[in-house]
């Protein structure tokens, strides 16, 4: 039994990859935890592959093809033991952690610390900041209407931040010491054995997006309390294998977030949902023409994912 198992989950960064494993494995050998690293590569056609090799700790398990995000991490814990009744020697704590990620020394201890000295905790992540050192929320309220129309619609800025939006208060990450959260970003998930154990895994039906999401809702459901902790602090570049391919990911997102409101929305608030979101796209669509940011064909590829989008929502 070791204290921690972190997976990372890879598909086609080899620019990053290298920074993301020589940092935690830093804090890993400094942090006084026994611990294993898997990484699950999801067919990536870059050098991904090629760079882990660099890191004989690494576990790795590569996939013919691209399991998507929860899928993957599911590989990873299976192998790890998780999801058999009965089993002897899984890890005490899950870390599922980012490949665009560069992990600050102490993150590792601070998280795992936090997560075993109160029983009611069953998850934690850490504070993010971008890479240039600017603050990111790093964990948000569940998604509901007031967050949807704050996405289409003109709101005003001072809602954009504050709780009316899903976000936390900067100040709660400025104390220094670990809050009460709905949930954390995926980026950094680290989780108690019996939760899982108890709760499941992924839902595999997320290819991407949104799965951290309807764990937490699962995870707070069964009756452990998620928390930030602020004093681990991790680097999140964001959006580094995501934002490769433009339509697809915005196509992905719409419907694991649909995925997810048909799942935990009761029936009146899943219709509202379902009638802002064609509003919300349609609105979007007409904008693409005047859009300088993309040329013709990804202006196009985007058209073509914002009509699929609105007959998905219909259906």
């Amino acid at each position: 039994m070791v204290d921690v198992a972190v997976v990372i989950v890879t598909w086609n960064v080899a620019e990053i990859i290298g920074q993301a494993l020589s940092s935690v494995l830093d804090d890993l050998q400094a942090s006084g935890l026994s611990w294993r690293v898997l990484l699950v590569d999801s067919a990536s056609t870059d050098d991904t592959l090629a760079c882990v090799q660099a890191f004989p700790q690494v576990e790795c398990l590569a996939s013919t093809e691209n399991l998507g995000f929860g899928r993957a991490n599911n590989l990873a814990m299976r192998h790890l033991g998780f999801g058999q009744p009965g089993v002897d020697g899984l890890p005490r704590a899950v870390y599922l952690l980012n490949p665009d990620t560069i992990s600050q020394p102490g993150s590792v201890r601070a998280l795992y610390d936090t997560l075993m000295a109160d029983p009611s905790l069953g998850l934690v992540g850490a504070a993010l900041r971008f890479g240039d050192g600017s603050f990111q929320h790093a964990a948000f309220t569940f998604p509901g209407l007031r967050q949807l129309w704050a996405e289409f619609f003109p709101t005003p800025g001072r809602l954009i931040e504050s709780r009316w939006n899903g976000r936390y208060p900067r100040a709660s990450y400025e104390s220094g010491r670990p809050f009460e959260v709905d949930f954390t970003l995926g980026a950094t998930m680290m989780l108690r054995a019996e939760v899982v154990q108890q709760v499941g895994m992924f839902d595999e039906q997320f290819f991407m997006y949104c799965e951290e999401v309807d764990w937490a809702w699962r995870i707070r459901r069964a009756g452990w309390r998620i928390a930030c902790v602020p004093s681990a602090l991790v680097i999140h570049l964001g959006g580094q294998s995501t934002g490769k391919a433009c339509a697809r990911s915005t196509f992905d997102l719409w419907r694991s977030r649909l995925l997810l409101f048909r799942k935990h929305y009761p029936a009146w608030k899943l219709e509202l949902a379902r009638r802002m979101i064609v509003l919300g796209i349609a609105r979007r669509r007409r904008a693409l023409a005047q859009d300088k940011r993309h040329s013709p064909s990804e202006r196009a590829e985007l058209a073509a994912a914002y009509d699929q989008i609105v007959r998905m929502t219909k259906e």
